[in-house]
C-alpha cells in the first residue's frame, strides 16, 4: 500500500499505546510499500512524543531517526529534517525553530527573523530581532 502516514499511526507504533491500535500500527508500518511522510507529521510526532508521553529529548530524537531511516518512509528532504532533528537535540531548539534553522542553512539565506532567542544557540545561523517602533 502507498499512503500519507498520519501522526498518529506513529505515536501508536512507537509508544505501544494503547496496545491494540499499537498493534494495528504495526502490523500497517510492517505491510506498508511507501509512506509519505509530510515534515508537520514529523514535528507533530516530536511534539506529541515530548510534550504528552514526556520522553526525554534524545529519545525523541532517536525515535525520529528511526522513523527516518524507515524503509518504505518518503519525505521530500531527508537531510533537512535530519539537521532538524540535530539541531533539536544537540542544540536544545523547540522542533519547530530547529526546522528553521535547518533551512536556513540549507537555503544558504542563514538569518532567521525571530523574538526567540534560543536560536543564538546555533552558530551556523544569525537571529535578526525585528526592531522599531510601534505604529500608533
Amino acid at each position: 500500500m502507498r499512503a500519507f502516514l498520519d501522526t498518529n499511526v506513529l505515536v501508536r507504533h512507537l509508544t505501544g499505546d494503547p496496545p491494540d491500535l499499537a498493534a494495528r500500527a504495526t502490523q500497517f508500518l510492517r505491510d506498508a510499500d511507501e509512506l509519505l511522510l509530510a515534515d508537520l507529521i514529523v514535528a507533530e510526532t516530536v511534539y506529541v512524543l515530548e510534550s504528552f508521553y514526556e520522553l526525554a529529548r534524545a529519545s525523541v530524537a532517536e525515535l525520529a531517526r528511526a522513523v527516518l531511516a524507515f524503509g518504505p518512509v518518503r519525505v521530500v528532504d531527508i537531510d533537512l529534517l535530519l539537521r532538524a532533528v540535530e539541531v533539536y537535540e544537540l542544540d536544545r531548539l523547540d522542533f519547530a525553530e530547529a526546522y528553521l534553522v535547518a533551512s536556513a542553512e540549507q537555503s544558504g539565506v542563514g538569518i532567521v527573523a525571530s523574538f526567540d532567542r534560543s536560536i543564538d544557540r546555533v552558530q551556523t545561523v544569525t537571529r535578526f530581532e525585528p526592531l522599531g517602533a510601534p505604529r500608533a
